[in-house]
């Protein structure tokens, strides 16, 4: 089998990077390890930044995403039983975000690459990536699971968009690994529930971080900071709730609504960069190449900021024969990344409460909020930062 572009991985990057490049007349082939209904059901972000909302219209798959996401202007910030609101487009100029599920981005591209793209296997595992350094890299892969067969693609180059734990990471010889583990994780919850604020709430508290989000106007997506090696099933369904209300609590009349928990997990937190994004015709993309903590609700968004930068720059290889962006691309998008590592820490360490946190840390992140709320200057860095860091 060959190809121009083999694309590792059917998450939002690869099934993306896919559709950019279908539309420039360029052929690829993704290969996925899972099958359609797992990568259609793998819950992830659910935050997309302007940018990345005005790339999937771009593509053609804004449709649904226009019809059934939820556009949000702002986000509250609460603090010491106060509660603040921070206005998108009046600090940015009209940007906003939209809240819209991974997997419903994920079924609109994959819908789209079925019909009219190039070669999506599901159920196709790569094994290893090989000859990366030269002018004809190929992809091992086995298809049909452990007693499947064996086949090569050989492409002009590879997209490594399969994650942490994939081979396209590995195969990128004497790269230098940036990290941070964070000493606590997410525990999350989607309950049948109205969500009890029409825009997220982020809320910092003594007894540690808590955000109010959702993925419907039927469907709360909510989250509680709990220490690393926690256990979800360790907590009852009515604990997670009342624990929920202590660290939203205001002074006003504002309540949480309750409803069916149906889903429950931990998510670790940490951050994680590799550097660099490129060896030879192979190009890491998303969490192959970086990992952010979820509290900016970066990591969807950095990986299709890196899929846009490689396929403009395998266009501009294509018509001119030039590989100057190519050349650029792990530096481009590490800029990028970088930012938005810095914006993820920031926000992290405001509002979630070290488990070695001293009153005089606590009085500092009260400090820091503060001056989030009554200066212009720090909330537009806020909500600029939130809203996405230019493309390329």
């Amino acid at each position: 089998m060959r190809t121009t572009v083999g694309i590792i991985g059917a998450g939002p990057a690869g099934l993306l990077l896919a559709r950019l490049l279908h539309g420039a007349g360029i052929d690829s082939v993704v290969l996925e390890s899972r099958d359609r209904a797992y990568v259609e059901r793998r819950q992830r972000a659910g935050i997309l930044e302007q940018g990345t909302v005005d790339v999937l219209r771009a593509a053609g798959a804004g449709e649904r995403m226009d019809r059934e996401g939820l556009r949000h202007d702002g986000i509250e910030l609460r603090f010491a039983r106060r509660r603040h609101r921070v206005d998108f487009p009046a600090l940015t100029g009209g940007r906003s975000v939209m809240v819209y599920a991974q997997t419903e981005v994920c079924k609109d591209l994959i819908a789209l690459q079925l019909a009219d793209g190039g070669p999506l296997l599901f159920e196709t595992e790569a094994l290893a990536v090989e000859g990366a350094g030269g002018d004809r890299p190929r992809v091992r892969f086995r298809h049909g699971g452990a007693g499947g067969s064996e086949d090569v693609l050989e492409c002009d180059y590879v997209a490594g968009c399969d994650g942490f734990r994939g081979v396209a990471r590995r195969a990128v010889p004497d790269g230098r690994t940036f990290e941070r583990t964070y000493p606590f994780g997410w525990l999350g919850i989607l309950a049948d529930a109205a969500p009890s604020h029409d825009e997220l709430v982020y809320a910092r508290h003594d007894r540690g971080f808590a955000l109010l989000s959702m993925r419907s106007p039927s469907v709360s997506r909510l989250y509680l900071q709990v220490p690393a090696d926690t256990d979800a099933g360790d907590w009852s369904d009515e604990e997670i709730w009342d624990e929920l209300e202590r660290r939203f609590e205001t002074d006003d009349d504002w309540t949480l609504r309750r409803g069916p928990i149906t889903q429950k997990s931990v998510t670790p937190m940490r951050s994680h960069v590799h550097e660099p994004m490129r060896h030879g015709r192979l190009f890491l993309a998303g969490d192959a190449a970086h990992i952010v903590p979820p509290t900016g609700a970066k990591g969807l968004n950095l990986a299709v900021g890196d899929v846009v930068t490689l396929a403009r720059a395998l266009v501009h290889r294509v018509a001119t024969g030039s590989e100057e962006l190519l050349d650029a691309y792990s530096a481009t998008c590490l800029r990028r990344v970088w930012q938005a590592e810095r914006f993820s820490y920031d926000l992290t360490t405001l509002l979630h409460r070290a488990p070695d946190a001293t009153p005089f840390d606590d009085r500092l992140q009260v400090a820091r909020l503060d001056r989030i709320a009554s200066s212009r200057a720090a909330e537009t860095d806020l909500a600029e930062a939130y809203t996405g860091f230019p493309i390329g």
